[in-house]
């Protein structure tokens, strides 16, 4: 074989170990990551990646407070520094408040440094206002081989989910959302949905789809609590 073949080869074992087999170690190995609440009662967890968003979050905050359920937002940082009002009023209204990094970047698009320095960062961020964060999401559930050592440096408990809704996507209706979220639900679901970020304005397809199915999974004696309960 030329040179340039077992560069390539080496390259790909690399990559395999760095992005491919933390990702696999994570879904289907490891006891320590969240994907499911620990409770036999109908409880529920709702959690919002990717904000505090200024156009989006104020309106879920009002849904859920509507119906006096809690729910855990896992913020970006630099947003953050952009819309502290929204992560005071998270934390004044008792909703849990998880880290989603400093810039939102994929783990498989950053190296060690970069994957310490983003969660590093991130937390202090969020720590000079107030918040005593537990809980830490990767963007996108992506790990590479730093991710979870990072997260472990620095007292963060890695939360994924069981239910998703893809409502990031362009044309998700709150119908389909909505109808997604209802066939997929059963007791102990963490279920992940946006109040930032996606398809143009598909936050707002987010906020129909709640409006619609909080009330009937009340109805259905399921009970929302935040993912620290």
């Amino acid at each position: 074989m030329e040179w340039w073949v077992y560069g390539i080869l080496f390259l790909g074992i690399i990559i395999m170990g760095y992005t491919v087999a933390p990702n696999f170690y994570v879904r289907n190995i490891s006891k320590s990551i969240k994907h499911k609440l620990d409770a036999p009662e109908k409880l529920i967890a709702l959690t919002f990646d990717d904000g505090p968003d200024e156009r989006y979050t104020n309106e879920v905050l009002d849904i859920l407070k509507e119906h006096n359920v809690k729910a855990t937002f896992f913020v970006v940082a630099r947003k953050v520094e952009k819309n502290k009002d929204i992560i005071h009023r998270m934390k004044a209204e008792e909703h849990e408040i998880g880290l989603h990094t400093l810039n939102h970047k994929s783990a498989w698009l950053m190296g060690p440094v970069k994957t310490l320095k983003e969660i590093k960062e991130a937390k202090i961020i969020l720590e000079n206002e107030g918040i005593e964060l537990k809980y830490y999401r990767p963007p996108w559930g992506t790990f590479n081989l730093f991710t979870l050592i990072s997260a472990s440096k620095n007292k963060l408990k890695t939360i994924l989910w069981s239910v998703n809704a893809y409502d990031w996507r362009k044309n998700n209706s709150p119908d389909k959302i909505s109808k997604t979220l209802l066939d997929r639900i059963e007791k102990q679901s963490i279920i992940v949905l946006h109040d930032s970020g996606g398809a143009k304005l598909a936050p707002y397809n987010t906020i129909g789809a709640l409006k619609r199915v909080i009330p009937i999974l009340l109805e259905k004696g399921y009970k929302f609590v935040s993912v620290d309960k």
